[in-house]
């Protein structure tokens, strides 16, 4: 059995967690190659959930709770876009928006819980699966520290799934930092959750590398112990993240990196790649 972090293939990673959620201990890192030299990393946690068991994932530890206050929360409101919608149906309008002719056998979604109330998520990934645990689609939900967010919905296609996990592209076509111009290219390599979970994002702009970012994280089980220990081991974590993004940012402002200013948003959802749309065209 090859250790957690040697695993490089899906099938060394194995099938997606059966339990109802998931805690996936890790490093966040931020790389950005020019016009300089800016890198930074810090630890997280992030929690899986079986979108259709949320019931039964607030049951797994007395610190956490599913639609309701607790040291850690999950709120299904906190990802759906229409008041009262339920997590599922938001999910399954969103995949039926891309093309695809039936719902999802199984949806898990990978997000940061609120802890002690609060959460910011700059991405949340799902991860939609057909009665074979095959992948049939991922749908990465980005927000942005001015309350606005953007949903990349990303069917499987032709070319997307290889041993290493999932390659796919999106061009960017919502404002997230002012330091980026819209328009650059987002390459995502994903090994889906298993033993292991990696997201890496490689952001390009003109063919060339600009900004590498990634998550990996290694599946544990979720009790009141685990949660307990992620909670000491990352403490007021959600908050962290807010003020570790306006850290950085200043940092990069004061090295001089290039201030773009908000454009208007695009629709809430895309479901297809804008890049390659107008390359059609």
């Amino acid at each position: 059995m090859a250790r957690v972090d040697r695993i490089t293939t899906m099938a060394e990673n194995g099938p997606p967690p059966k339990a109802a959620a998931v805690l996936y201990p890790g490093e966040v890192m931020h790389h950005r190659l020019k016009p300089f030299g800016h890198r930074f990393v810090y630890t997280v946690f992030s929690l899986l959930v079986d979108i259709d068991r949320l019931t039964e994932a607030g049951c797994m530890s007395r610190l956490l709770s599913v639609n309701g206050a607790n040291l850690a929360s999950f709120w299904e409101k906190d990802h759906v876009e229409r008041d009262g919608e339920t997590l599922r149906a938001h999910a399954d309008r969103l995949l039926a928006g891309a093309g695809l002719e039936k719902p999802a056998a199984r949806i898990l979604l990978l997000a940061y819980p609120r802890i002690f109330g609060y959460v910011f998520n700059p991405i949340s990934v799902y991860f939609a699966y057909d009665e074979n645990d095959a992948l049939i689609a991922l749908v990465y939900a980005v927000r942005n520290t001015f309350g606005e967010r953007h949903t990349y919905v990303a069917p499987i296609l032709a070319g997307d799934l290889s041993d290493a996990g999932i390659r796919q592209e999106r061009t960017k076509i919502f404002h997230v930092s002012p330091f980026v111009e819209m328009g650059t290219r987002y390459h995502f390599r994903i090994l889906p959750p298993g033993r292991t979970v990696r997201l890496r994002i490689h952001e390009t702009e003109n063919g060339e590398p600009l900004l590498a970012a990634t998550f990996c994280g290694n599946a544990e089980k979720l009790g009141t112990a685990a949660l307990s220990a992620c909670l000491l081991k990352f403490p007021l974590m959600t908050w962290k993240i807010m003020v570790g993004i306006h850290w950085e940012a200043l940092k990069l402002w004061l090295k001089g990196a290039r201030f773009h200013r908000s454009p208007p948003p695009p629709k809430p959802v895309s479901y297809r790649d804008e890049g390659a749309v107008e390359a059609d065209e």
